[in-house]
């Protein structure tokens, strides 16, 4: 298949290439080379990008539907509201990805690499985020809403005033994480590891912190009614009272 001079088969070398608005539906473009490619409004619906190499693509305007992403390194692609919802990304390597406001909900996720990545105000609803490795991502206003996080690394993660309600986080890594202003509302964090973690008027009613690692954490001013902590270590928390736990 020859596209604008530009062979479309698997291992192709598409580097850089100006792809602006084409119609690749189901191509097999299984371990090529997009780096650095304007795909601007291409059609890549059903397209077989698995343990491709899209890093620094243009991605604004194109059409994933049912694309298998499995394995691609899409490290600094721009997505900017894109519609990636129920998209195959399991083990892709997203670090540092623009992925600001894009619906991704019901992607499958699991074990990607997103550290880094800007997931600020995007669609995660009922996404499989299992294993991922989102250190250091900020998904500020993201909406997580029956999202599986299951052994996901969230060090350091940036989830100021996330919706993160009746979300099962149990035994999750959250060290130095902010969740200021966080909805934890029913959230299940027990085990969970929130050590050194910015939870400044945190909503964690009726939330479970039974055994969680809640050492030298900040929760100054944090709505903790009805919150089971039974076992968690307090250890030089601050707390709503204002009392530092030795």
């Amino acid at each position: 298949m020859e596209v604008n001079g530009y062979k479309i088969e698997p291992f192709a070398d598409l580097s850089f290439a100006t792809l602006i608005g084409v119609d690749l539906e189901g191509a097999n473009l299984s371990d090529a080379n997009l780096s650095g490619a304007n795909l601007f409004g291409a059609n890549l619906s059903g397209a077989d990008l698995s343990f491709a190499n899209l890093s620094g693509a243009d991605l604004l305007s194109v059409d994933l539907t049912g694309a298998n992403l499995t394995f691609a390194n899409l490290q600094g692609v721009h997505t900017l509201f894109q519609n990636l919802s129920g998209i195959n990304l399991s083990s892709a390597n997203l670090r540092g990805a623009d992925l600001r406001s894009a619906d991704l909900s019901g992607a499958d996720l699991s074990g990607a690499d997103l550290s880094g990545a800007d997931l600020s105000g995007a669609k995660l609803e009922e996404a499989d985020l299992t294993d991922a490795n989102l250190k250091g991502a900020n998904l500020k206003h993201a909406k997580l809403l029956n999202a599986d996080p299951s052994g996901a690394n969230l060090r350091g993660a940036d989830l100021n005033h996330t919706d993160l309600a009746d979300v099962d986080l149990e035994g999750v890594d959250l060290e130095g994480a902010n969740l200021s202003g966080a909805i934890l509302h029913g959230a299940y964090l027990s085990n969970a590891n929130l050590s050194g973690a910015n939870l400044v008027g945190a909503i964690l009613v009726q939330a479970d912190l039974s055994g969680t690692n809640l050492t030298n954490a900040n929760l100054t001013s944090a709505y903790l009614h009805y919150a089971n902590l039974t076992g968690a270590n307090l250890t030089g928390a601050t707390m709503p009272d204002g009392l530092i736990h030795d």
